[in-house]
């Protein structure tokens, strides 16, 4: 059984800002500061009420912006995000009904997974890139090495947990694509306007991944 894929993404950041936006109108301006840091994907995620919104205005006004939709859990959210303008999305599990909705709308998909049994499964629906999440709570970077010699096929973007302080450790594993954070976006940044702090913590995060 194989669905779309994610493993060639087309962006070329591997730092996926994780968002959580309270006003739709943070999303035009946050995803210009993203680009002005060299990051070119951000992960607009589905836990408020304007999140649908937030990635039909980024859709809109920034073209350039390689758009995600994520904590994406139900099967009828795919239509949504899709007509709202995502990209791609990604969701910290995986269901039988994600994988069936997602295979109809060819929409490139990266499922959770915390487990081995449940990547061998994400595996067998055909996916190669999947999302270690909570990665923290998962085992972080051991798990990640762990899972490496057993499952050599699969590629991670490991998310929760991942900050400054860990994320060349995480990108230097053979297995590690890319890495997702919410450190890129702080609530207080978001809320005050802060754009030229956004962008300096998307450059810096920029810096750190170059070359690993």
């Amino acid at each position: 059984m194989t669905t779309t894929c994610f493993s060639h993404p087309s962006f070329t950041s591997r730092v996926v800002p994780v968002i959580v936006l309270s006003d739709e109108a943070q999303a035009g301006p946050l995803a210009h500061a993203l680009l002005e840091g060299g990051i070119d994907v951000m992960e607009i995620t589905l836990r408020s009420g304007v999140a649908l919104r937030a990635i039909e205005a980024v859709a809109r006004a920034v073209p350039k912006m390689h758009l995600g939709a994520g904590t994406v859990t139900r099967a009828a959210e795919v239509a949504q995000v899709i007509s709202a303008g995502a990209k791609f999305a990604l969701s910290p599990g995986c269901t039988d009904a994600l994988v069936d909705s997602v295979r109809k709308a060819n929409l490139p998909f990266i499922p959770g997974v915390m487990t081995p049994g449940e990547v061998m499964r994400a595996r067998d629906h055909g996916f190669t890139l999947m999302k270690l999440f909570p990665a923290s709570q998962a085992g972080g970077i051991g798990m990640l090495k762990a899972l490496g010699a057993p499952l050599p096929d699969v590629r991670f973007c490991p998310t929760g947990g991942v900050s400054t302080d860990n994320l060349r450790d995480f990108l230097a594993l053979p297995n590690v694509a890319m890495a997702g954070g919410s450190w890129l976006t702080p609530s207080d940044a978001l809320r005050q306007g802060d754009w030229k702090r956004i962008a300096r913590l998307a450059r810096e995060a920029t810096t750190l991944s170059a070359g690993v």
